[in-house]
């Protein structure tokens, strides 16, 4: 199994990928009615930028492949909580339906990337 030499998790793609969906995410929330600032803004903030973090916790546990894998774990769940988000913005009309499924589709690249290094975390641990 032939191993990149990454320097560090900031050139992962997939973390580069999510980096950017947080920060996308957080400028979109922007818009969002004030009401929902204590509720729908601070869930999809939180989840979304948890996804890059995770991945950064991920990096610095390579030394041991299962936490390692566990923290991909956390990652992909918080993925997938942020797409439910994403669902709650559209159907409350706080994004649009192209929006959505443009950050949706993203969404579930950033997953088959998180799956890959979940099953196959020898490309990654030392």
């Amino acid at each position: 199994m032939e191993k990149k030499n990454y320097r560090g998790f900031r050139d992962l793609i997939v973390y580069q990928l999510s980096y950017k969906l947080s920060v996308e995410i957080f400028e979109i929330t922007k818009t969002f009615p004030k009401e929902e600032k204590y509720s729908l803004v601070d869930q999809i903030r939180r989840s979304s930028r948890s996804v890059p973090a995770n991945i950064s916790e991920a990096w610095s546990r390579r030394r041991y492949p299962k936490s390692f894998v566990n923290k991909l774990i956390e990652s992909d769940g918080e993925t997938s909580e942020t797409t439910v988000w994403l669902d709650f913005s559209k159907d409350h009309k706080y994004i649009s339906e192209e929006k959505h499924k443009y950050l949706i589709s993203k969404y579930d690249e950033v997953g088959k990337m998180l799956s890959s290094m979940i099953n196959q975390p020898g490309k990654f641990c030392h």
